[in-house]
């Protein structure tokens, strides 16, 4: 049969490419549950790579699992057991996305289906009776974890037919027969809380497609995949169906102006259409899709609000439930802080962290979130909320008159950054669209290249009302010069810092940034992403040691940015922060899309040699690492304090805190060491290991708990317990959960984090010693130990040189 061949040959292919390169596709093997002698193979795609143009994938299939059995003539055959939807693009994200490309190239009808919020998981048949379900990329249960994705899935399945007097074996036939896959969203709070609400009555599996499991994506049509859902007992999700693109876009602009539709709050949409006639193959146009005629396409309308504010204050949450001392002494991320809303949410959840901390108890677990927020906002509709809020905006207003308001000319925007934050691509996307000038100090190629940087940025305002002085600006002198460079001119240009604060954990901005510039390999003017050697992370250790925080004297007024998010989110940010200053109008869904293709899109035009021979010499003449630790994503200081804030706590233990708080000994990129190499050749397998996962691009994070803090009249360490892979979907090789399998009691009981140190004098090794004193019962009258309640924390293993 030849699709039968032609899904075959796709697998080989991506065999092929995988050889090729592991970076664009790579595969993990799985034993099927209800078939242990099956192995499935799972695919997964660079992410990254979907937005290229052509595409360097046979497909754009997210999700795709394949099975080796014989064919007829006895030669091995692939088959496509599960078949995900094709990898689908926002409104002006990508040309064929456009608005005009979508009204040439697309025909009705065009189904809006809502946009669930949950985890993906897929259906399908291994046999005419044994089913296979799975989460996105991966099946079965996780090692030494709680239930996985797709097993929640699975029970959620079985409940759902036991529901509609239906059997697995039944499904199994039906599924095999047409060769489908049905595709549902796990909308269950009680395993995993995302932004929106699910009650008892909305929990479950919700039936959004089925698609055939071969190559090219053909999805079955709404009608079809409601009258599924209604006979096997899945949740149906609500669709409404539009005859033109122009009634699609008058529709989705007036539900985006609440992000309600029929009464309750909406994250998008999908829009379910087909590629129409004529052939698009091989013609010039741009804006036609990429797809055959006849296929299926979709494409997806978010809304931005209020998701990002309620995200805003789940991480705010998790900030105050983490520092337990004096209100006033907490550091809130300045991004989240902007809204209204959230400053009376500050207050209230401060509150009743003080008053019903049970409430929170599982906050950090990812559970009660949405009941917390629910329950301000109830509170915020009463006459005591509206009063608090009302009193907020007056005392807002207040302070606002007494500051003279000073008129502009033109405006310099100073983004306040490190590399990695996501700064050039920003304002790549700034100049797309609002046409702002926009001048890069990496593109200077000469010796003293700051003073030739101020320059070009005088140089644009001659032409430009705004210019981006791309640079990292990291140092107040950079912002010293810029001010000076303009402040003779009249009428006075604003500056309008664009600022991303350090205020997370800095092995997490270390984490955040050095991937990004990791995935963006080469394509950058001087610092390059080197997967061997990783020098481009000393590098960004060296810019988040130095930066120096904006004051607020040093600009006119500053857009806070989180370093966190996603390029989409960060633009969202910096425009809604920059037409509120400049009193411009916010751009429509669709140029925001295109202005974050040319984003994507963007490569330097001076990017040369010379900064891959700078990278080669660094990775060439790099050392081995002197040992191998885990890099916790914690604050220590904060974390620990509020433990040592109880009555029961030993006065040693708070008398030795205050002393090394108080000359700033406690560690402020904490480790956990797995191996050192005076521990060679012994541990040579796990120091193997170690080194295996340190040379991953992109390596598993590890969760961990803090299970004792422990210290002697010299050296305080806390022990670690319980490592687990923290996302099973990410560890694709399955390399996180095999290091966590083979990890031996006796080095799982020697882990800890040397906290901090009497003085210098004392060698941090000293805490190995201490922490398996203490385990055996020994460590001596003069040590002391409490037990913490709750303290978790992530990380990747790294090598490292001290």
């Amino acid at each position: 049969m030849a699709t039968r061949s032609q899904d075959s040959q796709l697998i080989a292919d991506l065999h092929k490419l995988q050889e090729k390169s592991s970076k664009l596709v790579k595969s993990s093997k799985y034993s099927a549950p209800a078939l242990p002698e099956v192995t499935v193979e799972s695919w997964k795609m660079n992410e990254f790579k979907y937005y290229d143009i052509p595409s360097p994938f046979p497909t754009l299939a997210r999700g795709l699992f394949s099975v080796e059995e014989k064919g007829q003539d006895g030669k091995p055959l692939h088959r496509i057991v599960v078949r995900g939807y094709d990898k689908f693009f926002n409104i002006g994200e990508v040309p064929w996305t456009r608005w005009d490309s979508l009204q040439s190239h697309t025909k009705p009808p065009y189904t809006l289906t809502l946009k669930s919020n949950g985890c993906i998981i897929f259906i399908a048949a291994l046999s005419p009776s044994d089913l296979v379900v799975t989460s996105k990329h991966s099946l079965g249960p996780t090692p030494g974890e709680g239930e996985s994705h797709a097993q929640v899935g699975e029970r959620w399945l079985r409940h759902h037919l036991e529901e509609a007097g239906k059997t697995t074996e039944q499904l199994a036939r039906v599924l095999y027969d047409n060769h489908w896959t049905a595709i549902a969203e796990l909308c269950d709070d009680s395993f995993e809380e995302h932004v929106l609400a699910y009650g008892p009555d909305k929990s479950g599996l919700h039936l959004h497609g089925i698609n055939e499991s071969t190559k090219l994506f053909k999805t079955q049509p709404p009608a079809v995949v409601d009258a599924f859902a209604k006979e096997w007992g899945f949740i149906q999700t609500p669709s409404i169906e539009l005859k033109t693109i122009a009634d699609v876009q008058a529709f989705t602009e007036e539900v985006g102006r609440t992000g309600k539709w029929r009464g309750e709050a909406v994250e998008g949409f999908v829009v379910r259409t087909t590629v129409s006639e004529p052939p698009t193959d091989g013609r010039a146009d741009s804006s036609a899709s990429p797809y055959a005629p006849g296929s299926s396409f979709f494409f997806k309308i978010k809304f931005d609000e209020p998701y990002m504010m309620y995200r805003d204050w789940r991480e705010i949450t998790k900030t105050l439930l983490r520092h337990k001392g004096p209100a006033n002494e907490v550091r809130l991320p300045k991004a989240k802080m902007k809204r209204p809303e959230t400053q009376v949410y500050v207050k209230w959840a401060t509150q009743q962290i003080k008053k019903n901390p049970g409430m929170f108890a599982e906050y950090n677990k990812g559970r009660g979130i949405i009941a917390t927020r629910e329950k301000f906002l109830q509170w915020l509709g009463s006459e005591e909320g509206k009063k608090e809020e009302t009193a907020l905006q007056q005392q807002s207003e207040s302070s606002g008159h007494l500051t003279p308001v000073k008129k502009f000319g033109k405006t310099v925007i100073v983004p306040i950054a490190i590399p990695g934050v996501g700064k050039t691509s920003v304002a790549v996307a700034l100049a797309s669209l609002f046409g702002f000038g926009h001048t890069q100090s990496d593109d200077v190629k000469v010796k003293k290249a700051a003073p030739v940087f101020v320059k070009n940025v005088q140089k644009l305002l001659n032409n430009h009302d705004v210019v981006i002085a791309d640079r990292n600006n990291h140092l107040r002198q950079h912002r010293d010069a810029l001010r000076e460079a303009v402040k003779g001119m009249d009428p006075p240009v604003r500056l309008l810092a664009l600022n991303w604060s350090l205020d997370l954990p800095h092995s997490t901005v270390h984490r955040i940034c050095g991937d990004r510039v990791l995935a963006r390999g080469d394509n950058h003017q001087s610092l390059l992403g080197d997967p061997l050697a990783k020098a481009h992370e000393d590098v960004i250790w060296m810019f988040i040691h130095q930066l120096e925080e904006l004051d607020d004297n040093e600009v006119d007024v500053s857009v806070e940015m989180d370093l966190a998010e996603s390029l989409e989110d960060s633009l969202e940010r910096a425009v809604n922060g920059i037409v509120s200053v400049l009193g411009l109008q916010k751009p429509s869904r669709e140029k925001m899309g295109e202005a974050l293709a040319a984003a994507r899109g963007y490569a330097p035009s001076t990017k040369g040699a010379r900064a891959k021979v700078v990278e080669d010499k660094k990775a060439k003449s790099q050392k081995l690492p002197r040992y191998f630790g885990l890099l916790p994503e914690i604050d220590l200081e904060n974390a620990l304090g509020q433990q040592l804030l109880n009555a029961d706590v030993p006065s040693t233990l708070k008398t030795f805190w205050e002393e090394v708080r108080n000359g700033h000994r406690i560690a402020g990129r904490p480790h956990v060491t797995i191996v050192h190499e005076k521990a060679l050749p012994g541990e040579l397998d796990l120091w193997e290991r170690c080194m295996a996962l340190h040379k991953m691009a992109v390596p598993p994070s590890f969760k961990l708990r803090l299970g004792h803090l422990v210290a002697n009249e010299r050296i305080m360490a806390a022990t670690v317990e319980d490592l687990q892979v923290v996302d099973v979907e990410k560890d694709e090789g399955q390399e996180g959960r095999e290091f966590v399998t083979k990890l031996a009691e006796d080095i799982r009981s020697r882990l800890h984090i040397t906290v901090a140190t009497k003085n210098a004098g004392v060698p941090p090794v000293e805490a190995k010693a201490l922490v398996e004193a203490w385990r055996r019962g020994k460590a001596g009258n003069g040590a002391a130990s409490i037990p913490l309640e709750g303290l978790f924390a992530e990380g990747r293993v790294k090598g490292l040189m001290s």
